[in-house]
């Protein structure tokens, strides 16, 4: 892989990064706030005893994992994308630079 083609991989792996950090940040928050209602409806359904309340505890739970689910695919993506940048570093400063 030539030194430019390098480059322009880690252009683009910075700009992933970024992106799936901001994408991370927005669903840290959006966890916290499913894990609040997730928790809300939990206390709901056991003070109302009824089957509603339940299924609807049950419910915000599921969201609640789902997110979670996908906040860990990004973090995975993350740790992914920062390996390929830590690699191609590796790379171009083992490569002799272009006269």
């Amino acid at each position: 892989m030539s030194r430019a083609s390098i480059e322009r991989r880690l252009l683009d792996l910075s700009d992933r990064v970024k992106q799936t950090n901001a994408e991370l940040a927005v669903a840290d928050e959006q966890l916290v706030f499913l894990d609040e209602a997730a928790e809300d409806a939990r206390l709901r359904a056991i003070v109302a005893e009824t089957p509603m309340e339940v299924a609807s505890a049950n419910e915000a739970q599921r969201h609640a994992d789902a997110l979670r689910r996908q906040r860990d695919a990004l973090h995975r993506t993350l740790i992914a994308l920062r390996a390929e940048q830590d690699e191609l570093l590796d790379r171009m400063t083992a490569e002799p630079a272009p006269r």
